[in-house]
């Protein structure tokens, strides 16, 4: 009880500044994502026609449970690398919250609990425009809200323990172009991955995205089958362990005395 209550004082600190500053991001984290959605839903899928690869649906609402995801795991990604670099490096408001009787740990914990609300609040707004946009193919889609929740957090607690270990912001380069822009493309937001190569399927497994979409999009279109499902479950819910033992590891290191 003690540890969630000084994490909660942690995450308040943080949403003590959004709530002045939500005007900054507000394009990153929910017009762009929207955007998206017209532009490869409404744009280019009307030039793409309704088969049985895509389950005989509409593009747009193929396209939208795995956008929710998708966008979800982009945002855990921009939520875990400057952002908490720049608290360890230039605000160094996490050296001063364990000035505080707060553990490093505690620092942690209010890191992915404020990431993991961006990432549900940031689900939430994009499954309401999704259905006033006619993309929902029905109420399972609200489903795929905690599921992109999930799968955010699945990349972002590793992302943020690796991001403990970093003293310069070009390292995240290489995430960008080689783990975010892949993962955001060929894991079968845009098009089923049995269209890709066999020898790149094993790397596409290994994502959270992948594993994210699958349980998104079979959660709406009522194809998701029980077994399944729980692994995709316990795939996401290991990497997001993983990622928090680690960082207690590295913000320990990095922040006690």
């Amino acid at each position: 009880m003690e540890t969630l209550r000084a994490s909660w004082f942690g995450f308040e600190k943080t949403w003590t500044w959004y709530r002045r500053n939500w005007r900054a991001t507000a394009v990153s984290s929910f017009l762009t994502p929207v955007l998206f959605l017209l532009a490869l839903g409404l744009g280019f899928g009307s030039q793409v026609q309704s088969t049985a690869l895509i389950g005989g649906v509409p593009y747009l609402q193929y396209l939208a449970p795995a956008l929710v995801v998708v966008t979800a795991v982009q945002g855990a990604t921009f939520e875990s690398t400057f952002p908490v670099m720049s608290q360890f490096m230039w605000q160094k408001s996490f050296i001063a919250m364990v000035a505080t009787p707060i553990t490093p740990a505690q620092v942690l914990y209010s890191q992915v609990m404020w990431i993991g609300s961006q990432l549900l609040l940031r689900s939430i707004v994009f499954v309401g425009i999704a259905a006033l946009l006619g993309a929902a193919a029905g109420p399972g889609i609200l489903l795929a809200i905690p599921v992109a929740t999930l799968a955010g957090l699945a990349f972002s607690a590793p992302l943020v323990a690796y991001s403990a270990t970093l003293d310069k912001p070009e390292a995240f380069n290489n995430i960008f172009r080689f783990v975010l822009m892949p993962m955001t493309l060929f894991t079968g937001a845009f098009f089923p991955v049995s269209q890709l190569p066999d020898w790149l399927l094993p790397l596409v497994w290994l994502t959270p995205a992948w594993h994210g979409i699958e349980l998104a999009r079979g959660a709406t279109f009522g194809t998701l089958d029980l077994l399944p499902a729980l692994g995709h479950i316990a795939y996401l819910g290991a990497l997001v362990a993983v990622g928090v033992a680690l960082g207690v590891r590295f913000f320990h290191r990095r922040l006690a005395v």
